[in-house]
């Protein structure tokens, strides 16, 4: 449910007995604006034995925001890097140029290694490859990704466009590893297709989802 209205003139935050805040119900507050969103899906794809998963519509100036979700993306080939890019052709090239930073967080199931660090292997400066999002997947029957992107204002034609994202990769030899990605397509054209693929082998299964943030 959206918030509207904040009624600053009349919240009483002189704590009770009981330890609450009170709030009274006058109603001459300040207009604060929506500040939740909804989501709309807007497809969904689902990978089987394919070399890549694209999305060349539905991604235009109809949100400000999108999100790709993505369900145990699950690699045909062991040891490979789940990655994206974005076009600004209707997906007939993914080659824009970003630049991006990369955190990951590791633990293993054997309980013997953990870090926290950032990972110079996986960042881009003025790059035009694929950007990592989850690294070293396994594909033993039980190893797959799982996360979330985050893409801004994609039909901007005035600023660069900024992206997020989070990941869990089960790794080839048994980790746990959670990957923090951010950075931006360094173009002021729009981008209006992403392109999501394995380095290596095609995708064996896995759900991505789109939505869009209004």
């Amino acid at each position: 449910m959206a918030l509207s209205k904040v009624n600053f003139n009349s919240l009483n935050l002189t704590p009770t007995a009981s330890k609450t805040v009170v709030f009274n119900s006058n109603n001459n507050g300040i207009e604060a604006g929506d500040v939740g969103g909804a989501m709309t899906l807007i497809s969904t794809q689902t990978a089987s034995s394919s070399s890549t998963i694209s999305f060349t519509s539905g991604i235009d100036s109809t949100y400000k925001e999108y999100i790709f979700k993505f369900i145990n993306m699950h690699p045909a080939t062991d040891d490979v890097e789940f990655s994206f890019n974005g076009s600004i052709d209707g997906g007939s090239n993914y080659n824009v140029t970003k630049t991006t930073t990369f955190i990951r967080a590791y633990h293993d199931e054997a309980d013997s290694a953990a870090a926290l660090q950032y990972d110079t292997s996986d960042d881009l400066a003025q790059s035009t490859s694929y950007q990592t999002l989850g690294g070293s997947v396994g594909n033993d029957n039980d190893q797959c990704c799982s996360g979330t992107l985050h893409l801004f204002d994609p039909s901007s034609t005035t600023f660069v466009k900024h992206f997020t994202a989070s990941f869990n990769n089960y790794i080839n030899t048994d980790f746990s590893i959670a990957s923090y990605i951010t950075g931006y397509f360094n173009n002021t054209n729009d981008i209006d297709a992403i392109s999501f693929k394995f380095s290596s082998g095609n995708i064996d299964s896995g759900t991505i989802k789109l939505y869009g943030v209004s």
